[in-house]
């Protein structure tokens, strides 16, 4: 069984967010190989990033009880979706600061991305892919990008929405499971062989 984490990445008032990635997570929910975690920045509450050691640099896992929550939750995920707005031409803060205080973690994880706002969130998700790269993660190529045009009938409405309401992003989102599905697996596969033979 794969374990995939669908990372609500918005804290704000009203956010829209809650939809798509209640969406989304319904969606992995219907595969049969995956065990899908819903992970929600705003009830974890974490505080700003303000260690003087990067994770990267620690033993172990930062001390603070929303701290050690977020990365054990981070831990026993295989993969990740990452539902984000887009602010200002980049991701939002409270995003960026969930990456931040997690290291190692997130290595060798497997991570799609659902974008929404200005160009679909282009270029938050572009940005976000950068950040995994530097984590050591596998952002795969095909994401979901969520434009005005979906978004505004759906502004007033309270989560769950209608699913149908994502009808012309069903492709990419099913096609964003499938490859976040394979990577995920062959990478659990691959961090398992790593383990046996550090093992032995």
């Amino acid at each position: 069984m794969i374990k995939i984490g669908v990372v609500l990445g918005s804290v704000r008032e009203g956010r829209f967010g809650d939809k798509p990635a209640r969406w989304i997570f319904d969606e992995l929910k219907k595969r049969k190989d995956v065990e899908a975690t819903f992970l929600d920045l705003k009830e974890l509450d974490l505080p700003v990033f303000d260690s003087p050691v990067s994770p990267a640099w620690v033993s172990e896992p930062f001390s603070q009880p929303n701290v050690a929550r977020w990365t054990k939750a981070v831990d026993a995920q295989d993969g990740f979706i990452i539902v984000a707005p887009e602010y200002n031409r980049s991701l939002g803060g409270a995003m960026k600061n969930a990456f931040d205080w997690v290291y190692p973690e997130w290595n060798r994880k497997a991570v799609g991305f659902v974008g929404y706002g200005s160009t679909g969130g282009a270029r938050a998700v572009e940005h976000m892919r950068n950040i995994a790269v530097e984590l050591q993660m596998a952002p795969i190529r095909q994401g979901v990008h969520i434009m005005w045009d979906m978004m505004a009938p759906l502004m007033q409405a309270a989560a769950p929405v209608d699913p149908a309401s994502f009808a012309g992003v069903q492709q990419q989102a099913d096609g964003m499971i499938d490859q976040l599905v394979w990577w995920a697996a062959a990478l659990k596969n691959a961090r398992g062989a790593e383990q046996q033979k550090q093992a032995a």
